[in-house]
């Protein structure tokens, strides 16, 4: 006799059927993988920005790596800079003994004008030009020196205006001098000048 209450299962007589509770669906796989397609998605995009970037830097050193030639006028933000002379080494520069300045290698001269190419007056600052040598070098303007050939290190230069100042640069014994970069400020790309 079968108890209603309890079916029972046709495939085992005498046997009480109950009923099997529903499957859980599985989520972690899901979560799982949506985790990971993320991750990708984030990755590819980083990946993509910084292949952007580095065209982008390479783009500019290749343009800042063309020199025009000594005379030509280049331009830097809001400054037009000619090379106008440049003085054999020299290891020593000034006539006041107490601002007389020795090289720790022997100094460059590179004599530049600066004219503002710009609608309001700018400040031009030597410290931020640089000196290339032929091995791909970068040397910095030594403004102590520069006190010694200059009526200042820093001008206010008004608009259609220019000035005459003279870079100085401590090198090692027998660097050769390939160009001179320039910079409207530190943070410019820069222009380059052939020196040779």
């Amino acid at each position: 006799m079968t108890n209603p209450q309890y079916p029972t299962n046709p495939a085992a007589p005498h046997q009480p059927y109950y009923p099997q509770p529903p499957r859980k669906k599985k989520v972690w796989p899901w979560v799982l993988g949506g985790f990971v397609l993320a991750v990708l998605v984030l990755f590819g995009g980083c990946a993509a920005l910084i292949g952007t970037a580095a065209n982008e830097v390479a783009k500019a050193e290749e343009t800042k790596s063309v020199a025009a030639p000594a005379g030509t006028e280049v331009r830097d933000g809001k400054f037009g800079f000619t090379v106008t002379k440049v003085d054999p080494p020299v290891t020593t520069v000034g006539d006041n003994q107490f601002l007389q300045k020795t090289a720790q290698g022997e100094f460059i001269l590179v004599y530049v004008d600066v004219a503002n190419t710009s609608t309001v007056a700018q400040s031009y600052f030597g410290s931020n030009q640089k000196l290339i040598d032929d091995q791909g070098r970068e040397f910095a303007n030594d403004t102590t020196a520069e006190i010694n050939v200059n009526d200042q290190l820093s001008a206010e230069i008004n608009p259609g205006n220019k000035t005459s100042m003279v870079l100085v640069f401590d090198v090692p014994v027998g660097t050769v001098p390939t160009a001179v970069e320039f910079h409207d400020s530190a943070f410019s790309d820069g222009a380059r000048v052939a020196l040779k």
